[in-house]
């Protein structure tokens, strides 16, 4: 099954369902059995583990090693893909630092500013000015900018340069780049929008109930 066909919604839910299986002592896994310890819908974990490895076998389920490496394979663990970060501010360290990048196979190796006074060589954080010598000697795929509107262009412009074809935007502007570029824009304001509006709606029902 290719990664691309997978929805997000899916994918968020992959490294729950491997770390439940890890610890498991059956050779046979039913998705009835997954749904039941994990607090699931019984149909919406048997779709999710169709689209990862086909189904399981009636009345026996799937063969819980082979769902679990489907499933690593699923979120790339197979195929470690090195990402950097572009802005040390507060949003730049918190990526750097956050461990959960990994369960999709994803590393984020280091962060770049050119800020002198963010600076940190022991913790990985390098100065801008460094970022094409380390791009040439590390097989970076993946460029994160976290940085202000007014300089997100031109650090889109840096990676670009360096042969990075995957970029994550979490700067609120769109940005220009050429059709091979894998490009995702985060807008974090426009998520909690939604959050907001799906609590106000949820009241307003519970109040008109009433």
């Amino acid at each position: 099954m290719k990664i691309n066909t997978i929805s997000k919604a899916t994918l968020g839910r992959l490294p729950e369902y491997l770390e439940y299986l890890k610890k498991s002592s059956s050779e046979y896994i039913s998705s009835s059995k997954i749904a039941k310890d994990l607090f699931l819908g019984e149909v919406q974990v048997r779709k999710d583990l169709n689209k990862v490895c086909g189904s399981g076998r009636p009345r026996i389920g799937y063969l819980t090693l082979d769902l679990i490496s489907s499933i690593e394979n699923c979120l790339g663990k197979e195929v470690v893909n090195h990402a950097i970060i572009i802005g040390a501010g507060k949003l730049g360290k918190a990526l750097l630092n956050y461990q959960g990048f990994e369960e999709y196979g994803i590393k984020i190796d280091a962060a770049f500013d050119k800020d002198d006074s963010k600076i940190n060589e022991s913790i990985n954080i390098y100065p801008l000015s460094k970022i094409n010598e380390y791009c040439n000697k590390n097989a970076i795929q993946i460029g994160i900018i976290a940085v202000p509107t007014n300089s997100a262009q031109e650090v889109l412009d840096v990676l670009i340069e360096n042969d990075i074809k995957a970029i994550w935007n979490f700067a609120p502007c769109k940005l220009k780049y050429p059709d091979d570029i894998i490009f995702i824009q985060e807008n974090l304001a426009l998520s909690l929008a939604h959050l907001n509006n799906q609590l106000n709606s949820k009241l307003r029902g519970k109040n008109e109930i009433r």
